[in-house]
């Protein structure tokens, strides 16, 4: 059987579509060593614009906008992973339960719902419930955002691990609180570190929903970012692009090699069992 790309016309068009994906960022990630004020005329190469994000006239708001989007980076990463570790158990090895089929399409349903729908929907709730939005809405909004993002790599590792391990442990008379803490936990920690590190970054690059429901004064990176563009694009911003690109790439590059690599180590446990 033919693989996909000895079809006529699919490499032309998958280029096309890499090319108006990533041309853009590559333009903006050039242009932000830039010497010149001009953001189309080549002024030289110059680091000018990375030093202007720490110590321009506008580096106190980005550090403000950057400390919060880390920090409910973090704690919605935590929040997310645990919730989505508990879900992968729950779905993976809880067998057969009324409104399994439902839950599931449950948690998967940030992914399948537009965005923007999600942010309105989220900020109706809150002021349905009277909450004021700011800092904490963010962060349950990213928190619930974040959750199937974690739940994806966990869940892919957990039903790649046979149930013999566990089965093992309790036939040796460990508790079911030690089958999962001593054997299976362990087995699962390259999923859980993917989905941690993927949630993360989901929460940090975060536009829509937070710019919703962040409420007046509250500024997270992207939403800095956003208003700032609106008063002009300045070289500055496409240095501050650039970082959280670079960032973004990193982090998503590690989650995938952390899955990987402990796919590798479990089909050679395998192997040998």
């Amino acid at each position: 059987m033919k693989g996909v790309r000895h079809y006529p016309g699919f490499t032309a068009i998958a280029l096309g579509c890499l090319l108006v994906l990533y041309a853009p960022m590559i333009v903006v990630g050039i242009y932000s060593f830039n010497g010149s004020t001009s953001l189309t005329t080549w002024g030289g190469f110059s680091l000018r614009w990375y030093a202007d994000v720490f110590t321009g006239e506008e580096a106190e708001r980005f550090g403000m906008a950057t400390w919060n989007s880390l920090t409910i980076a973090f704690m919605a990463a935590t929040v997310s992973t645990v919730i989505a570790t508990a879900a992968a158990v729950a779905m993976v090895r809880g067998g057969r339960f009324r409104g399994k089929a439902g839950t599931f399409a449950l948690i998967n349903l940030p992914l399948m719902v537009p965005e923007i729908v999600i942010a309105v929907a989220t900020l109706i709730f809150f002021s349905t419930i009277g909450l004021e939005t700011g800092y904490l809405t963010v962060l349950i909004a990213h928190v619930t955002f974040c959750i199937p993002f974690a739940y994806l790599p966990i869940s892919a590792r957990l039903q790649g691990i046979e149930g013999t391990y566990e089965q093992a442990a309790r036939d040796l008379y460990a508790s079911r609180w030690q089958a999962f803490s001593l054997i299976l936990l362990p087995l699962m920690a390259p999923g859980i570190v993917s989905g941690y590190l993927l949630a993360f970054i989901i929460s940090l690059d975060d536009f829509i929903i937070t710019n919703f429901v962040k409420g007046a004064g509250m500024e997270t990176l992207p939403t800095a970012i956003f208003g700032s563009v609106k008063q002009g694009l300045k070289p500055n911003i496409m240095a501050i692009s650039t970082m959280l690109l670079v960032v973004s790439i990193l982090f998503v590059t590690l989650s995938y090699l952390i899955n990987r690599r402990g796919q590798k180590t479990l089909v050679q446990q395998g192997d040998r069992a």
